[in-house]
């Protein structure tokens, strides 16, 4: 495993703005001791289980010194961090990968090296996409300050939440005549026959298990096959429809009166069908276009049809089959909503699913998909990056993507803009992925408006969720970012900085 070093002045830059830091989330401080390495261990382990972070090691808490007494180096203990990164390479299974190590530069001020010249390591851990636990035993995971070991049930609820786990593989106690339908029929037309009986057929394609003598099918067999899956399987606490709603307005508007256009509908079916009726039945309500409240003015919604394809078709592939929760289409004057339950699988997140794409969570379902006639696109990751190609193309903001981790139900949501964007936000854009915030003063000299303009379009991204404003700052002092890059759950890194120069 190969440290990276920076120059002095960066070295400089984060160790200023670190001295006066406690710990958080994604941040923890360590001097370095013999007994530091089962405890840092822990740490990279809990990093990894959780959102990621970094790991500054040769500075000391903020609760045992205070300010450059802080800086003790890792020189103190050069052994224990040889230990250390021996063991960031054989004491995690599964075996950790979005481990990279950067060396600092720094004087020390504090310990036998006082004065001296040293270096801080800082171990910087990407959100895995896996489960990992120590050899030595522990699985650990983040709080705001410090770790926590997780008990064997919350270990599955993790597996489940990042995707190695997935609930469609998993067989439910469902009658096999159930799945002898039309659907089953296709299915075998395009696949080819199979030989013996339904139990038997099921059973040659990993579709179904032998528990006690009895075969029962696998969830993702319901789902692909049976007329109705979603009531089936409403009787072992899980949905499996997808709800339309049409409202009034720009956004709900909660109350006894919800501001609905039209009685909700849903949409049922095996997941062939399923997705079928649900594309019909939105491309048909936006073809209708929408009459705006008081104004006698008509809007017209105009997303390519293969964007809200896509985005229902991830949302019914990929989703979390074991949330008591059906999928939601919304449909309101200037935007859609597509909201499945779960969250992004497999390390996947808001800050890096355009770069990254989507991933399976359901292997069988998106397998056993492709067998039928006239398959929905299952091209792994590649639909996502069309979502923001096809936007890009039709002039329009780019689709957002929000996990919602602390509603009662966690889910995905998925919202696509009917608004043409204004060349200047592909510029500040542009600055925002480089420089991380804007200002009105920076949208001016971007975008070459004045003041007040720069103003509007900042209060139109914001309210169209494409900025939000940075949390403790004054009016006049105001700056922006993309949700993204204030999400907990985003990449860090300080590697951008790093030079070319590599020390084994």
């Amino acid at each position: 495993m190969s440290i990276l070093a920076l120059p002095d002045e960066t070295g400089v830059k984060f160790v200023a703005q670190w001295l006066p830091a406690d710990e958080t989330r994604q941040l923890e401080f360590k001097r370095v001791s013999g007994k530091m390495v089962g405890k840092a261990l822990e740490t990279v382990c809990a990093f990894a289980n959780a959102d990621g972070g970094l790991l500054v090691l040769g500075l000391a808490d903020l609760k045992e010194h205070k300010g450059p007494a802080r800086v003790f180096g890792v020189e103190e203990n050069a052994e224990a961090v040889d230990e250390l990164v021996r063991k960031l390479r054989t004491e995690f299974l599964p075996p950790l990968g979005g481990v990279q190590l950067l060396r600092l530069p720094c004087v020390l001020h504090n310990g036998p090296a006082k004065g001296q010249r040293g270096h801080l390591l800082v171990v910087q851990v990407q959100r895995s996409a896996q489960v990992h636990s120590l050899v030595a035993g522990g699985t650990y995971t983040r709080l705001d300050r410090g770790n926590r070991e997780l008990s064997a049930e919350e270990i599955t609820e993790l597996s489940y939440r990042r995707g190695t786990r997935s609930a469609a593989a998993e067989p439910v106690p469902v009658a096999l005549e159930r799945l002898n339908t039309q659907a089953w029929q296709r299915f075998l037309q395009r696949r080819g026959p199979l030989s013996g009986n339904l139990a038997e057929q099921l059973l040659n394609i990993g579709l179904a298990v032998a528990i006690d003598g009895q075969v029962q099918p696998l969830r993702a067999a319901v789902l692909l096959f049976a007329d109705e899956p979603g009531s089936l399987l409403a009787a072992h606490g899980t949905r499996a429809d997808v709800r339309v709603f049409v409202y009034d307005g720009k956004a709900q508007v909660p109350g006894a009166t919800p501001n609905l256009r039209k009685e909700p509908k849903t949409v049922r079916g095996p997941l062939i069908d399923q997705i079928d009726r649900a594309v019909k039945l939105v491309m048909d309500e936006l073809a209708q276009g929408v009459t705006l409240s008081g104004s006698g003015f008509r809007t017209r919604h105009v997303y390519p049809e293969r964007v809200v394809k896509e985005a229902i078709v991830n949302a019914v592939v990929h989703r979390d089959y074991r949330l008591n929760r059906d999928i939601f289409v919304r449909i309101f004057d200037d935007h859609i909503e597509v909201e499945s339950p779960g969250l992004l699988p497999k390390g996947i997140t808001p800050a890096t699913i355009r770069r990254a794409g989507s991933k399976t969570r359901n292997d069988l379902i998106a397998a056993n998909l492709r067998d039928f006639p006239q398959p929905p696109n299952l091209d792994a990751g590649e639909g996502v990056k069309m979502m923001f190609a096809e936007m890009a193309r039709a002039k329009l903001y780019p689709p957002q993507y929000r996990e919602n981790a602390d509603a009662a139900v966690e889910s995905l949501t998925v919202v696509l803009l009917n608004h043409e964007r204004p060349t200047a936000w592909d510029e500040v854009s542009d600055w925002l992925d480089r420089h991380g915030t804007v200002a009105n003063a920076d949208v001016v000299r971007i975008a070459g408006v004045d003041t007040l303009r720069a103003s509007k379009l900042l209060t139109a991204w914001r309210e169209q969720g494409l900025l939000v404003a940075l949390p403790g700052r004054a009016k006049r002092n105001m700056a922006y970012a993309k949700p993204q890059a204030l999400d907990a759950t985003a990449p860090v890194s300080l590697f951008s900085e790093a030079s070319d120069n590599n020390q084994g």
